[in-house]
């Protein structure tokens, strides 16, 4: 459903040098960005998660590319995305560990403003590749705060403290969590969401983390 919108209101084009393209990636960049390709996983010390994994440096077309999607409203580079993701699908085989996924939610204002959730899109690139399933309604925002890119490292942790809630817990007991956002930059946004699960009972030894790049 969410392709044929954006098949409705954007014609099929490269989501990084704006020719039209039907895989919305063309030849030449698709080269290009996968020179950038980083797909890294890292086990994580005094985290409230085990595992991370991320496919790029924020740099580059990859910066672009997530630049673009948020602030230019260009939801459907989601699709240059997922189609070059599914080019390197072999590389993502350690995810299918994973039952299901969660996507780090945005506040109701920012939702309203952007008009969508950048990092629902990218799982939803994840989804669609690995056939696996995004719970939806586990987390929410329960307010909008300062951007997290205007902060330092310890203003980041105070300004996300408290921020999120979990409800219907009940639907990912006892199973291996994906969470999503797009850009890893401190942990902070990440690792707020994932005490919250903890603290409601989810085993810490079953959570990772991915996102689109790591600053």
């Amino acid at each position: 459903m969410l392709a044929q919108l954006l098949d409705a209101f954007f014609p099929p084009m490269c989501g990084i040098c704006g020719k039209e393209n039907k895989n919305f990636l063309c030849y030449e960049c698709r080269n290009k960005l996968q020179k950038e390709f980083f797909f890294k996983k890292l086990r994580s010390k005094n985290k409230y998660f085990i595992e991370q994994y991320y496919f790029f440096k924020y740099q580059n077309l990859a910066r672009k590319l997530i630049l673009d999607m948020k602030f230019e409203k260009k939801p459907y580079i989601y699709k240059t995305i997922q189609y070059f993701l599914e080019k390197n699908k072999k590389c993502l085989e350690n995810l299918k560990k994973y039952g299901i996924i969660i996507v780090v939610p945005l506040s109701r204002q920012r939702l309203h403003i952007r008009g969508f959730n950048q990092s629902q899109l990218i799982a939803h690139c994840i989804s669609n590749i690995l056939q696996i399933k995004i719970q939806k309604n586990i987390l929410y925002k329960t307010k909008d705060i300062l951007p997290q890119s205007t902060l330092n490292k310890e203003q980041r942790i105070q300004n996300i403290k408290g921020v999120y809630k979990v409800q219907n817990i009940e639907c990912i007991k006892n199973k291996k969590i994906l969470l999503i956002d797009d850009i890893y930059t401190t942990g902070s946004t990440l690792n707020e969401c994932c005490k919250i699960l903890v603290k409601k009972g989810i085993n810490k030894q079953n959570i990772g983390v991915l996102t689109f790049a790591k600053d």
